[in-house]
């Protein structure tokens, strides 16, 4: 069967007569052959686990002088695109959406722009063409023409990262520019591209030896320029000229799953660069707007801004005097404000009728004084709380009724709900921690004379000299100041009514016990950090196992040392901290300033109780694109899609030797 339909047929040319009649019949060949060799009958016959192939296009795979906008693409069998939507990439990008069919044995596409002159089109493909039966997919497929007499063919790879955390970025589109100009990201559509995969990987093929710059952008309305700030972004000065080199590389043969039967040298063109590393940022959102307001619980009312601002709103009660009505609590961004009402009758009125004047931004980001009319309503109306609180009183009456009737102690006054006091550090603290209390309310008064902290001397306890004071960032939170020992045992105790809160609910007498850890609980961890220029003020954090800082130092002549560190396992991030302000800043395209440079130590990092870890960590010898470790890495890469290989299975149950060829022929 094989013999007959060994067909050898001439390239054609822009979709002639010939050309057509030659690829209807191989295709109807191939068909045949499909029939033949992939029989699926009742008794579980052959599986088809042959990916499909192209037996021809119209026009041909990289002709020149094109003018044609429709391209058909046929294969040996039925396919269909997956993901196309995501997948398929034209080059260049294409203001006007293509259209892009699947029918039977052929693809069709027909691109609705014009085309330009002496220019290289390419249609990427991916892994989207898969065979209509199996899923088999048939492997990355690219299709190219021009519209001049020649056609470019270089390719250029790399990576893009978030530039804040190193995180692949899936999805974000990838382009390249000749023109050398500053701005062009902002004046021009990009010349070639591509958009990244699940490893923030791309390809960007059809490139001329030329000198380019490269970018990457989140576009969002579609018109492949950088024109929205919320728009993801990323650039690089470097110029790079697409190149090619020959190599070889190495393909493992499997037996099955277990074993390898070969491993072949497979000579392949290797494109150059193919490191590009592009880390995007985004610029932070400084249009000031207020998202929404609430009063979930009667005692307070919440507004939250979409951006910060030391100018705090100015309240104006319309049904009540708002003069010194309020306690503010804010967030440390100002972004978040907490009013909470001060006085017993606001609380219990159900609607607070409110003029708020606060900053806004224009559509130019330019802040003006806005005015609203707001009115704050409870979740729960101060007639339901009434009900739900003498269903409460009935209910403690009943009890006491039975005590009563039974004889035993009870009470005929309700209990007054006392305020309650959080301690931090009840299990244990650090040497270089601090005891601290928050309170779930304002307070009106705190009598620190009440409070008295005693240690543990021997078998006696002697009390030591303490001081408490305000958080400087929670105004419910107060910090119990004193020299603590290591490993020391620690009494608080507090008189009755040492805190009254501004409804007037007062603590009981508290008793809490405090121990503070030894150097022997802990580990130590020293890293000495290279690979940057020596004036560079480094910030190394000491990561959880979430991505998130633990604890955080500025280098010393290259050095950190972490004390106190819980056991367990730990990654670091370190960051150049360019305008010193201790934390990370993000870049701006307009200005020319790229994001504070990121960088991951590549392993893991294991504690222990008594350890002192010591790590050597060059910031640049592993590239930007491994040194983030997997284990806290949130973008995983996808999962390629294989051949179903099910073939191999059928015939170990047969008992059999299975191979099969490029036709899908069982031999």
């Amino acid at each position: 069967m094989r013999d007959m339909i060994r067909v050898k047929w001439r390239t054609f040319r822009k979709g002639g007569l010939e050309g057509m009649v030659a690829i209807s019949l191989i295709c109807i060949l191939s068909s045949l052959i499909s029939g033949c060799a992939r029989m699926g009958n009742p008794d579980g016959g052959w599986y088809d686990d042959t990916p499909p192939y192209v037996v021809g296009t119209s026009p041909a795979d990289r002709s020149t002088n094109i003018k044609a906008k429709k391209i058909a693409i046929y294969f040996n069998e039925f396919v269909k695109l997956q993901d196309a939507q995501s997948k398929v990439i034209i080059s260049p990008p294409q203001m006007e959406q293509p259209d892009i069919k699947e029918g039977g044995h052929r693809i069709l596409v027909e691109l609705k722009d014009t085309l330009k002159e002496n220019t290289t089109y390419t249609i990427d493909f991916g892994d989207a063409i898969v065979d209509n039966n199996e899923n088999n997919p048939m492997g990355n497929y690219a299709y190219s023409f021009s519209t001049g007499d020649v056609i470019d063919t270089m390719q250029v790879s790399g990576y893009v990262l978030d530039a804040e955390n190193l995180e692949p970025v899936k999805d974000i589109l990838v382009g390249l520019y000749d023109d050398l100009s500053d701005t062009i990201f902002r004046q021009k559509p990009m010349a070639r591209v591509s958009r990244t995969d699940g490893s923030g990987h791309f390809t960007i093929k059809g490139a001329a030896e030329r000198n380019y710059r490269a970018y990457a952008l989140k576009d969002a309305d579609g018109d492949f320029v950088y024109n929205q700030k919320n728009e993801m972004v990323a650039f690089d000065h470097k110029t790079f000229v697409p190149s090619w080199k020959p190599d070889t590389r190495q393909d493992t043969i499997w037996r099955d799953s277990l074993h390898i039967d070969n491993i072949l040298r497979v000579p392949y063109t290797h494109f150059l660069p193919d490191d590009i590393t592009l880390l995007a940022f985004t610029l932070p959102q400084t249009d000031r707007y207020l998202l929404k307001t609430e009063r979930q619980d009667p005692e307070k009312f919440t507004f939250y801004f979409s951006y910060g601002n030391d100018s705090l709103p100015v309240i104006r009660g319309l049904n009540f005097v708002s003069d010194s009505a309020f306690i503010l609590e804010a967030s440390q961004k100002q972004d978040t404000l907490v009013y909470w009402l001060r006085d017993t009758a606001l609380i219990n009125q159900d609607t607070l009728r409110m003029e708020v004047q606060y900053l806004m931004s224009d559509s130019a980001g330019v802040l003006f004084n806005k005015t609203d009319t707001l009115e704050m309503l409870p979740k729960m109306s101060y007639e339901k709380r009434m009900k739900e609180k003498a269903k409460e009183l009935e209910k403690w009456e009943k009890e006491q009724a039975k005590l009563k009737k039974r004889g035993e102690k009870y009470d005929s006054i309700p209990p007054v709900k006392a305020l309650e006091v959080k301690f931090f550090g009840v299990g244990g603290i650090a040497p270089d921690q601090h005891i601290s209390l928050e309170m779930p309310v304002p307070l009106a008064c705190a009598d620190t004379a009440a409070v008295h902290l005693k240690q543990k001397v021997d078998s006696l306890w002697e009390e030591i000299p303490c001081t408490l004071v305000p958080s400087p960032t929670h105004v419910r939170r107060y910090n119990l100041l004193t020299e603590l020992q290591k490993g020391g045992e620690y009494t608080i105790d507090i008189d009755s009514a040492a805190f009254v809160s501004i409804y007037g609910s007062v603590s009981n007498a508290i008793k809490q016990t405090v121990k503070v850890k030894t150097d022997e609980d802990y580990s130590i961890l020293e890293v000495a950090v290279s690979g940057v220029d020596a004036g560079a003020n480094v910030i190394v954090q000491l990561l959880s196992s979430q991505d998130k800082p633990v604890k955080q130092q500025r280098t010393v002549n290259g050095n950190v040392r972490f004390l106190y560190v819980v056991p367990g396992k730990f990654y670091l991030r370190a960051f150049i901290d360019d305008n010193g302000n201790g934390v990370w800043d993000t870049g701006n395209y307009d200005e020319d300033r790229q994001a504070e440079a990121v960088y991951y130590f590549n392993e893991e990092i294991e504690c222990k109780q008594k350890w002192e870890v010591k790590k050597q960590w060059n910031l640049t010898a592993v590239p930007r694109h491994k040194q983030k470790p997997a284990a806290i890495t949130k973008q995983k890469g996808e999962q390629q899609r294989k051949l179903q290989n099910r073939n191999l299975q059928r015939a170990k149950q047969l008992g059999i030797q299975y191979i099969q060829d490029k036709t899908g022929i069982r031999l």
